[in-house]
């Protein structure tokens, strides 16, 4: 028990460390690429934007998981607040990379000279600071951890980009590469943001999650001894990772409700059912949901 608590404060720690490291370097990249005349460092600000949100959500609902329990208001937990933080930081990155593309587009077609010097320091820079939060993160144990991982080593790629753009320009005067990445990043960024929200969308409005065939469960779950039917199989998704199911069930008369409960229980415990409930109906009644 004291080994699972460790571990959870460490996940909240490493998560606060990263956020606010992330933070201050997207502040720094916001003067940088004013300083520097580079649109693509202002780019990878807004992805950087996108990541502190992203973290500072990963954190709060990290402690918001572990000491608020389901209570008579919020009755599955506050697991589903995710969504809606999901949903506002999509809206936040769409405003931003918009904005961005509205400077890079017309800049692509009249280029402008960039500080490829300083472009260089920052991209370098990128590279670290992004590169110990994500290797920090990756070694951790939780899922959002593991997300935001993922996040900051889509950072990494894109300022080792910049990077290679800057040097370019370093001896070339080829200044449309510069805008250009910035349209190259604003348009990863919004590739991202529809896949999603697209996902956000199909969690709102309770679709079945992804990887589980719900014909097949239903199938296995009828399988069961003392089983002689499953119907009104309901399953959705609070957040993508913890799932409810209700089932109505019909056995015979001989049957031991409690063992069959118990049994399909278990079956849902392995696909992160944490939510199950199960309506038995014997053999001499009538479901009108059958």
């Amino acid at each position: 028990m004291h080994d699972h608590a460790h571990h959870q404060d460490q996940s909240v720690s490493t998560l606060r460390l990263a956020f606010f490291l992330n933070v201050a370097f997207t502040l720094t990249e916001i003067v940088g690429g004013i300083l520097t005349g580079s649109i693509a460092i202002l780019a990878d600000a807004v992805h950087d934007l996108g990541d502190s949100l992203a973290l500072g959500l990963a954190w709060w609902f990290e402690g918001i998981a572990r000491n608020r329990p389901a209570n008579e208001r919020f009755t599955y937990g506050y697991r589903r607040f995710s969504l809606l933080a999901s949903l506002l930081n999509g809206v936040v990155l769409t405003a931003g990379s918009t904005l961005i593309l509205t400077h890079a587009i017309p800049r692509l077609l009249d280029p402008q000279p960039s500080h490829a010097a300083g472009m260089i320091g920052f991209a370098i820079v990128g590279v670290l600071v992004n590169g110990w939060a994500a290797l920090k993160t990756g070694r951790g144990s939780t899922m959002n951890e593991s997300v935001v991982s993922w996040h900051l080593l889509e950072d990494v790629l894109g300022w080792v980009a910049v990077l290679c753009g800057a040097l370019v320009m370093q001896f070339t005067n080829w200044w449309w590469i510069d805008p250009l990445l910035a349209i190259a990043i604003a348009a990863f960024i919004l590739f991202n943001i529809v896949r999603r929200l697209w996902k956000i969308a199909k969690l709102f409005l309770q679709v079945a999650p992804e990887g589980i065939d719900v014909d097949l469960l239903q199938k296995e779950l009828a399988e069961l001894d003392g089983v002689e039917g499953v119907h009104h199989l309901h399953i959705w998704s609070l957040d993508g990772e913890h799932h409810v199911a209700t089932t109505h069930v019909s056995i015979a008369g001989d049957a031991d409700p409690r063992a069959i409960k118990a049994d399909i229980r278990s079956r849902l415990a392995t696909s992160n059912f944490d939510h199950v409930t199960v309506e038995i109906d014997l053999d001499d009644e009538d479901c009108s949901l059958g």
